[in-house]
């Protein structure tokens, strides 16, 4: 039962840690690490952010604008 339950969590991870160990350029397990410590430390509250960072890693592809190439200055 506890190995499903790991499992369906590691095959649905979000990848913000990973996410901000490439912006930062550090290993992801520090970011992870931070994220337990200071959810000790702050109650949880790290937790919602964590949340909400891995709803818009998965739709960051309506937050970005649509760039298309223009050939002229006529295609404005």
């Amino acid at each position: 039962m506890i190995q499903k339950i790991v499992f369906f969590f590691e095959m649905r991870s979000f990848g913000v840690c990973a996410w901000w160990a490439r912006k930062l350029g550090i290993s992801s397990s520090k970011v992870r690490l931070g994220f337990i410590y200071s959810s000790f430390i702050a109650l949880g509250s790290p937790l919602l952010l964590y949340l909400i960072m891995a709803w818009i890693l998965e739709h960051k592809h309506y937050f970005k604008p649509n760039r298309k190439k223009r050939s002229t200055i006529w295609e404005l």
